[in-house]
């Protein structure tokens, strides 16, 4: 006969299991339905993706252009080409001679566009990788072409070049006396501290020298005090790229201790609320630019991109939302301000949303023109040790950590901030910057070209309404018209604040010769009934003669 405890641990052994397999449900739901939602799949997919890349008898007519198409793109090609030789002949051989030796470059010139034209535009349209000088938002490349710059050096520069110039000569002069002395602190530290305390509203601060640092040290500090081993991340959003922020494609280990939920949902907030095991929550508010999609960039533009434009209130609403249920439940909410910090608001995302979390991350712009990363948390969260178990430490240091002449740049940007000529930069920014965006949508509309621009601030992307095989070849056309973009090429345009409008109004006008000179050649020709789907579905079929090796 079956004992009562038998009966009562068996029936509680079937409810646990049923708790577990509804938590579990709950967890499969707030997902992102699309791969980057599904690391794991991801990954695997990936894998499975052979390596091909079209020939140059197929290369101008993959989507089936009739043959005055096909004439007109291979000619339009060979004229750029013959420009960009004749045009960058010095940073051309300079990028070449240094490629073999820098991996990074390496990476980012195969990666500019999709893999299967790589071996068509690698080297063909290469301008080069190398700057000499800036000049305001102007930059000047070996061969002494100018260009308006739109890279922002990946979120740094907010104030424009100039202001950066002298940022690093006030740091430089502040450290100049001590050197690289480390281990102690500069003087100017305990004003940093001071500056980035009152800014922040958070209690205490921690100095990395990166981006990706200070998010590392900020996800074990909340796994250090809660216990808890799993973070959650939103779909999409980027914190670097260590393990654990990363997971799926561009990972080479699985990140086993991730949530990849999807942004602005529901069922993530559910997910919060019912497990138990979370340490903390990632969130990038430059998601609100594209929630639940990758940063765009041209290596994988093999259709059209819609984007919707970003809407400050919503975002701001669905943040405020989550840091209740992270309060109520008792998880950390880490703001990773790295690349949009300072550039939304003098206070940062956390002023521009009108959030506060329980820990904020810093870099970019922040080093005055240096690397850096910072950590910002209330004081129960960063303690890295523990009075009453003395050996159960969160160990974070780095050699230059709080190095003297980035301790001085910092302090002089955070000086910058105060000044009136500073806050007039940001006074009425979203205003300005959402103005020209659709001004120059306008014009791309008059003209009845297939792209439109989004923008968060100054923070900008292009769409592409035509769903073409080919509309990556525009960050070839506006490099020729003198506009320089960063890797990622027309994924992500970042303006400097210190664009006034006759700056603006040129690149607008360049932006808008780069479109038309490249409809003419015959980039946005497509069959009738084209669609991003059928061209999804194309790739695949090729993906699977590939992996068939037929």
């Amino acid at each position: 006969m079956i004992s009562t405890f038998a009966l009562v641990a068996g029936s509680a052994a079937t409810a646990l299991g049923a708790d577990r397999a509804r938590r579990r449900l709950i967890l499969s739901k707030a997902k992102h339905p699309s791969l980057a939602g599904h690391v794991r799949w991801g990954k695997r997919i990936a894998a499975l993706i052979p390596g091909n890349c079209y020939d140059a008898a197929e290369a101008f007519r993959i989507d089936g252009a009739r043959a005055e198409i096909e004439s007109a793109r291979r000619a339009g090609f060979e004229r750029l080409a013959a420009y960009y030789a004749q045009t960058f002949p010095v940073s051309r051989a300079l990028t070449a001679e240094t490629r073999s030796g820098l991996s990074d470059l390496q990476f980012t010139g195969r990666y500019r566009v999709p893999f299967q034209f790589a071996d068509m535009v690698s080297t063909t349209l290469a301008a080069g990788a190398f700057w000499e000088k800036s000049e305001g938002p102007r930059l000047t490349d070996p061969d002494g072409n100018g260009f308006w710059d739109l890279t922002g050096s990946y979120g740094v520069n907010v104030l424009g070049n100039e202001a950066y110039k002298d940022l690093m000569r006030e740091g430089a002069a502040t450290g100049e006396a001590l050197g690289a002395v480390l281990g102690g602190l500069h003087p100017i530290v305990a004003d940093n501290v001071k500056r980035l305390k009152a800014i922040s509203g958070l209690d205490e601060v921690s100095f990395h020298m990166s981006g990706t640092e200070a998010v590392m040290q900020a996800v074990r500090l909340a796994r250090y005090h809660t216990g808890k081993r799993h973070l959650v991340r939103f779909c999409g959003a980027y914190h670097g790229w260590w393990g654990d922020v990363q997971p799926g494609i561009g990972n080479p280990v699985p990140a086993d201790g991730t949530y990849t939920l999807a942004d602005m949902s529901e069922r993530s907030l559910r997910v919060l609320r019912t497990r138990k095991n979370i340490a903390c929550v990632l969130v990038n508010p430059l998601q609100a630019l594209h929630p639940n999609r990758g940063a765009p960039g041209d290596s994988a533009l093999v259709a059209g991109r819609d984007l919707a434009a970003a809407d400050r209130a919503t975002y701001a609403e669905w943040l405020k939302r989550l840091a209740a249920v992270c309060r109520e439940r008792g998880i950390v909410l880490i703001l990773d301000d790295v690349f949009t910090g300072f550039r939304l608001a003098p206070g940062g995302a956390a002023e521009y949303y009108g959030v506060t979390p329980d820990i904020v991350t810093y870099g970019k712009t922040l080093g005055g023109g240096f690397p850096v990363g910072v950590v910002c948390g209330k004081a129960a969260l960063m303690r890295r040790f523990r009075e009453d178990r003395p050996v159960d430490i969160c160990f974070a240091r780095g050699t230059f950590n709080s190095h003297p002449y980035v301790m001085g740049a910092m302090n002089a940007f955070l000086r910058r901030l105060e000044e009136p000529a500073t806050r007039a930069l940001y006074e009425g920014q979203d205003t300005r910057w959402t103005a020209r965006a659709a001004s120059l949508n306008a014009r791309l509309g008059e003209r009845d070209l297939p792209l439109r621009v989004t923008n968060l601030a100054s923070i900008w992307t292009i769409h592409y309404t035509a769903p073409s095989r080919y509309n990556w070849m525009l960050q070839y056309y506006l490099r020729a018209e003198g506009l320089a973009l960063s890797w990622v090429g027309t994924g992500r345009l970042i303006f400097s604040l210190d664009y006034d409008d006759a700056a603006f109004a040129d690149v607008a006008d360049r932006f808008v010769a780069a479109a038309l000179r490249m409809r003419a050649d015959g980039w946005w020709w497509f069959p009738k009934g084209a669609t991003g789907k059928k061209i999804g579905r194309q790739l695949l079929k090729e993906a699977i003669r590939g992996r068939l090796g037929r």
